[in-house]
């Protein structure tokens, strides 16, 4: 009877041990992002509400920091209070602040960087599999918006899609989208990468 009771306490070790380096690698590794594979960011990224940014000024950690933006497209930081950051890029973003920090002190160098992707939101609607929104992570193409909500319905008309877009006034454009000459591969229609905001309409 004790040699069994030692038994099952080694062996309840050996699971817990086996759980515990599990949790510390998964700690360690950051999970893969859900949908398609984790790109680069462009350098042309737009900032937008909810992303998260790492900004660095050199040699003074008390004004660096990570944070998230705000729903109102603003982020808070020390001495400047209120700046906003969405609708820049982060090199924009990068310069504000550093003009802004050179009432304070001389020839301030600062960094931004998004750390977090948030706001690359596109939504997806019609004849798919999964219609919906879907909270993107990395530069996404239709084709590749397409596959994420399942590939078409059986009545669905490929040739026929229409990509909805705001421009920088506020009106909507319609791009047209033919999925059968994009797969074609003979160039004759291009795989439009999405913005933020974007809504994709397959009939």
């Amino acid at each position: 009877m004790a040699r069994m009771r030692f038994v099952a306490l080694s062996t309840l070790a050996v699971v817990l041990a086996t759980a515990a380096a599990a949790t510390a690698q998964s700690a360690s590794v950051p999970p893969a992002p859900p949908g398609v594979a984790l790109k680069p960011l462009p350098s042309d990224y737009v900032i937008g509400p909810q992303d998260v940014l790492l900004v660095h000024v050199w040699k003074n950690d008390s004004l660096s920091r990570q944070l998230p933006v705000r729903p109102d497209g603003k982020i808070s930081l020390p001495l400047l209070h209120d700046i906003h950051a969405a609708g820049l890029t982060p090199m924009q973003l990068r310069d504000k602040i550093a003009a802004a920090l050179a009432e304070f002190m001389p020839n301030p160098e600062v960094s931004v960087a998004v750390l977090e992707v948030h706001s690359y939101r596109v939504s997806v609607l019609g004849e798919v599999q999964r219609p919906g929104m879907l909270e993107l992570k990395a530069p996404t193409t239709v084709l590749e918006a397409l596959a994420l909500a399942g590939g078409f319905q059986p009545f669905a008309s490929p040739s026929k899609i229409v990509i909805f877009r705001k421009d920088g006034r506020g009106d909507t454009q319609k791009l047209r989208f033919n999925y059968n000459r994009a797969i074609g591969g003979d160039g004759g229609e291009d795989n439009v990468t999405l913005r933020a905001g974007d809504v994709i309409v397959v009939p």
